[in-house]
């Protein structure tokens, strides 16, 4: 059975707390694992998730501040240590590769897996499959950032009632699949259109248009929400966003599922970021997240 679903990792912002770990989420896909924003401790993280280093496939990285990206050196060797078998691809701004360079080969280990490079330097897709395709925009941050946007291609749905009435079981249902015809029958005679699903994942950025383009009708986001409204000058100074702002850019863009993660040490209780996103006006599916919680893709509609 394919599993979609997000694992959070850590949620706190430049220091970890007592009850927040750095940065860090996986993305499960359908047998595929996309790590996110690796911070310190990733590697222990991802052992008390149950998340093995065999369920990655990509590394996206949205800016080289530390809380986002100092624990790949422990997940790159924890992934030649454990031998993946498959290639693994790693995504950061191209502005950033001696960073990535040094976190690489920040100690010395034994490269046993096909780790491949591919850094962003613009706006666009970055990599396409049968299950999606992966593109980052620019956000606007005091370093070079870039929010990632997975999206799934639109299908069809097969309408079992009229796939009977006209006779069609079995393997042939398949076949009207592949070929979009048979005995007569047309696919669009017997299907609906079926909307792919939409993941956007948004760190560290002021309101910014990519923001809009990144969350646009997605079934889940997950954005930062390192302050609230009392501190917007400090938000915009320091390139973040607070939950409100969020919270409307979700409202906005018709997001299903909001995710607000990336919570600044100042504030103690984190329901008060989910309080304010309501006052927002965000009525949609909402989720503060919290460390080594798992949230599920939303259904279908």
């Amino acid at each position: 059975m394919s599993v979609r679903e997000l694992v959070v990792l850590g949620t706190a912002s430049q220091v970890p707390t007592r009850q927040r770990n750095h940065n860090g989420y996986v993305l499960l896909w359908d047998g595929e694992g996309l790590l996110f924003d690796p911070g310190e401790g990733t590697q222990r993280q991802l052992l008390r998730a149950s998340v093995a280093a065999h369920d990655l496939n990509r590394l996206c990285v949205t800016h080289f501040h530390g809380d986002h990206s100092l624990g790949l050196a422990g997940v790159i060797q924890r992934i030649n240590l454990d031998r993946v078998p498959h290639e693994i691809t790693a995504h950061y701004p191209k502005s950033g590769q001696r960073y990535f360079d040094r976190l690489r080969h920040a100690t010395a280990y034994r490269e046993t897996v096909a780790l491949t490079e591919a850094p962003v330097a613009a706006d666009g897709p970055l990599a396409a499959t049968g299950a999606y395709t992966l593109h980052a925009h620019r956000l606007s941050h005091p370093v070079e950032a870039y929010g990632y946007r997975l999206v799934e291609p639109d299908g069809r749905r097969m309408l079992p009632a009229a796939l009977a009435e006209r006779g069609i079981r079995g393997a042939d249902i398949s076949r009207l699949q592949r070929e979009g015809s048979l005995r007569g029958v047309h696919l669009d005679e017997v299907s609906e259109p079926r909307r792919g699903q939409r993941f956007a994942f948004v760190m560290d950025t002021r309101l910014c248009p990519a923001v809009a383009v990144l969350a646009e009708g997605c079934d889940l986001l997950v954005i930062e929400s390192t302050f609230l409204e009392e501190d917007e000058r400090l938000a915009t100074e320091y390139g973040h966003l607070t939950a409100a702002q969020a919270a409307r850019a979700a409202r906005d863009a018709g997001v299903r599922h909001l995710v607000l993660t990336h919570f600044s040490q100042r504030y103690p209780d984190p329901e008060a970021f989910g309080a304010e996103a309501r006052r927002a006006g965000f009525e949609g599916e909402l989720t503060v997240a919290a460390d080594l919680m798992r949230v599920p893709l939303p259904k279908r509609r």
